[in-house]
């Protein structure tokens, strides 16, 4: 674990048996909202797929609410969930991004980002009572928005002869591949997409092609 400036960074064990993986679909934004003492706590949900996309979502809250005493957050990458982190923004450690991360992880979701802006209402919540509000605004913007299963993909390429096409075709067809681009010439071509769990199958099957 490595900490600093109020950020901390995480890194797990990956699981390479697991292929599936659950996220929030991409065309919504997941909105919540909780309040206590006056302080009001907006929370958003949102997928995202790299660190900058979870930057440029950030920088946008806090451009839009500038005015809120805290904008903190916390995200999950990776079909293996193997990066997060939780940023306080200034609120007492670990009373924010944590309780925001924990309820990223209590639903296994990955691919994932929780906003929180909050309104200060002038009374002071203790540590016990930002845990809990923080916790509740994100868990209500998650339970805003859809969640997709998906799987883990790998991609592959191959050359062949064309009177291997045939062959290579159906074999594609066989496993379910997904053809990202070809080029057909006296040595072809192709990029192959296809889930994980099946890709040593292919490379196996593409392989025994090349020797008949």
């Amino acid at each position: 674990m490595h900490a600093h400036g109020g950020m901390c960074q995480f890194f797990i064990p990956t699981m390479p048996d697991n292929d599936l993986y659950t996220t929030v679909v991409s065309d919504a934004v997941g909105e919540g909202f909780y309040s206590e003492k006056r302080s009001k706590f907006y929370a958003f949900a949102h997928h995202v797929a790299t660190l900058d996309e979870v930057k440029t979502l950030v920088a946008s809250y806090r451009q839009k609410y500038y005015d809120a005493r805290h904008c903190c957050y916390a995200y999950v990458l990776g079909p293996d969930g193997a990066l997060f982190r939780a940023n306080d923004d200034g609120e007492p450690s670990s009373t924010a991004g944590k309780p925001i991360l924990g309820q990223i992880h209590a639903r296994q979701l990955t691919d994932v980002l929780v906003v929180v802006v909050r309104y200060y209402g002038g009374i002071n919540l203790g540590t016990g009572g930002l845990i809990v509000a923080y916790r509740e605004a994100a868990a209500d913007a998650l339970s805003h928005i859809a969640w997709v299963e998906k799987q883990v993909e790998e991609t592959i390429d191959y050359e062949f002869t064309y009177p291997m096409m045939n062959g290579v075709m159906h074999l594609i067809k066989e496993l379910n591949a997904t053809i990202v681009s070809q080029e057909f010439d006296n040595v072809c071509k192709v990029s192959l997409r296809i889930r994980q769990r099946d890709a040593q199958l292919l490379r196996s099957r593409l392989a025994q092609l090349s020797f008949q």
